[in-house]
């Protein structure tokens, strides 16, 4: 895992100090590549690359970047490909391999197969790849955005970056785009290429932008298509998903260094460690973060059962409150700005414990989004139901939506009674698109805290709208609809923490799940496969009955990676809300009243992410718009521009 960063001049001009600013570039990414750094910059000093690398394959300098071919062209790779070696193989006629890493591979594919080479790569990947004889500068992200990569487009340059603080130092301002804000507030999360901060942008997963002759273009060169397969048998869908997932498993765990796994308690992670270490005795480290003074959230019994199961060696972290209040603006650092639940806290804990033990971890990222595992489906599920029973519509189509169906699972929905009370008291029965938008809304408690008029909440329900209504989706499936946006809006914003947390310790984080011939085929399963009944992640529970413990296919309370934030806000860590919200700029930002975050403190439900969600926001604005002048004077390419760390 590494760094990526470049600058082009969109007109082919000279940029002075191209250098100083790659440096300037590359030392605000130094976290995710300690190992090692190198730049280059073409001869016009017009475009230049630069990397910081984190050695996992091809542990000798052979795999140094920025790596250029013999026929000029210059690669920058974040990631892993991880059928380099099938590759290779594949290419080896028309190439002469100077090393054994697979960013050769990536220069040797795109020699052979121009800008279709992206389609024979599998892995997790950002690349930048100068291509001389063309004079031109492709971004390329990998399919469900697993790797990040960023531009902004300044004076006629386009810097590129692995993070967003990177291209801070050349940003025209440091500002909040309002868009991206009212998306986030909605969802914790923004679904547009756009991020919170005004002028940086995301190239969008599965997509490439492409920088010729002053012309910038984005282009989408893969895209999951749900084409239901109604002519095969469950038992045929349970043998394909082990093959597929076995395959996955052996590429991800190819390594030249111990890879180990996280262990939430949860079904994914319990079966991709079970899977690893079955795979190799080298791959027995697990690890977990508890919350013992909480049994509530405490999940340890379970990570414990999985460990015993895969005969690991499983390392804890009890997690506390004084955690919370030294690791939250380090925290909030590495992730450039807000994005999803508190999940990102015990996150950088649990990272942290893994770095000391190992450079690759893996994750079980991207289960719940394919195959089904969140507590709203069900929801959703149980309200079709009701409704299909009224209207005589239970066995209309393909998909059989009964009473009767979801009985066996109702006891799932127990602890999520007051969601479904929030949830039914505003609407019955509307359009599933509104339906399944007031599940996903965490802004409906932030009236008083949040001053909406200067928000367009309207445009994005229509955002949403269009994603959830996407063409690739079938319109028969209510489950497919709802995972399909979860996939493509809400699984990036867990992997970009995925990414951040494991970053900020210098730790590589891989997830087997999201192996494209997996998701592909998993588009495919009808609904009732997947999901049978309400029951989630029913065809991954039938598959792997054998490689998990009784206690975690059984369990009804999995809610992803739960902190005791408000148990801790309403006590140890009242104080510090209290003064993060009282105290310099924070009574004087534009879009939220601090009077009212604190009058209405403590009023929180338990399904509310009102304080974590505002929190974030604030802590952000210190972290960074309260210190514009300090990073805005890093940039070199300005008279008199210092080189130098903020």
């Amino acid at each position: 895992m590494c760094g990526i960063a470049g600058i082009v001049s969109l007109k082919g001009e000279t940029i002075p100090r191209i250098s100083d600013a790659l440096t300037v570039m590359g030392g605000l990414l130094e976290h995710r590549g300690p190992d090692g750094a190198g730049q280059w910059v073409a001869n016009c000093q017009s475009v230049g690359l630069a990397h910081t690398r984190l050695s996992i394959l091809d542990l000798s300098r052979t795999g140094a970047q920025p790596m250029k071919a013999v026929n000029g062209d210059v690669v920058v790779h974040n990631g892993e490909i991880y059928n380099y070696l099938e590759l290779q193989d594949q290419l080896k006629d028309g190439w002469r391999f100077q090393s054994s890493s697979d960013t050769e591979t990536i220069l040797a594919a795109y020699s052979k197969f121009g800008s279709e080479f992206t389609n024979h790569l599998r892995g997790m990947f950002a690349t930048a790849l100068w291509d001389e004889k063309e004079q031109k500068l492709t971004l390329i992200r990998d399919r469900f955005g697993i790797k990040p990569l960023y531009y902004l487009i300044s004076d006629g340059i386009l810097f590129f970056a692995s993070e967003a603080k990177a291209l801070l130092p050349f940003s025209p301002e440091i500002a909040t785009d309002t868009g991206s804000l009212a998306e986030y507030l909605t969802f914790q999360y923004c679904i547009g290429d756009q991020t919170l901060f005004q002028h940086i942008k995301h190239i969008p997963p599965g997509h490439s932008l492409t920088i010729r002759n002053g012309s910038v273009r984005l282009n989408k060169y893969w895209d999951v298509e749900y084409n239901i397969d109604y002519d095969h048998s469950a038992k045929y869908f349970e043998n394909r998903l082990e093959e597929l997932l076995t395959d996955s498993m052996s590429l991800h765990l190819r390594s030249d260094v111990p890879v180990g796994s996280y262990m939430s308690g949860g079904i994914d992670s319990s079966l991709i460690a079970v899977m690893a270490a079955n795979h190799n005795n080298d791959n027995r480290d697990c690890f977990h973060g508890k919350f013992t003074q909480f049994p509530g959230y405490d999940e340890s019994s379970y990570a414990e059962d999985a460990a015993n199961l895969a005969h690991a060696n499983l390392h804890q972290i009890d997690i506390t409150a004084n955690d919370f209040q030294n690791s939250i603006d380090k925290i909030i650092y590495h992730m450039d700005f807000p994005v999803a639940g508190p999940g990102s806290f015990p996150q950088f804990m649990v990272s942290k414990l893994a770095s000391e033990n190992v450079k690759v971890v893996l994750g079980g990222q991207g289960g719940d989004e394919i195959f089904g595992g969140y507590a709203r489906y069900l929801v959703a599920y149980f309200e079709q139901c009701i409704k299909a029973a009224l209207d005589g519509t239970s066995h209309d189509g393909n998909f059989v939506v009964t009473i009767e169906s979801i009985i066996p699972n109702l006891g799932l929905l127990r602890e999520y009674k007051p969601m479904i009370q929030m949830f039914w008291q505003k609407g019955l029965f509307e359009d599933l698109d509104a339906r399944y938008f007031r599940l996903v809304d965490r802004s409906n408690d932030m009236t008083d805290e949040v001053d909406w008029n200067q928000l367009d909440k309207a445009r994005v329900f229509e955002s949403f709208r269009s994603i959830f209504n996407s063409q690739n989706v079938g319109k028969e499936a209510y489950f497919d609809k709802m995972t399909h946006f979860d996939f493509k809006c809400l699984l990036p914003a867990l992997l970009h923490v995925e990414d951040r947390m494991g970053m900020a310790h210098g730790l590589e984080s891989r997830v087997p799940f999201l192996d494209h011939p997996i998701v592909e085929f998993a588009a495919t399963v009808p609904a009732d496969i997947k999901s049978r009944g309400g029951n989630m992640k029913h065809l991954i529970k039938q598959t792997f009955a054998n490689s998990l413990p009784n206690s975690i296919l059984k369990r009804r309370d999995k809610m992803g990676f739960p902190v005791p934030l408000k148990e801790w806000f309403g006590d140890e860590l009242k104080d510090f809300v209290g003064d993060t919200f009282s105290t310099g700029m924070s009574r004087h930002r534009q879009f939220m009243n601090s009077d009212n975050v604190m009058k209405n403190f403590g009023t929180e439900t338990q399904f509310s992410r009102k304080i974590w969600g505002l929190l974030s926001m604030e802590l952000w604005h210190q972290q960074f718009h309260d210190r514009s002048t300090a990073w805005r004077q890093m940039n070199p390419l300005k008279e008199n521009g210092p080189v130098s760390g903020i």
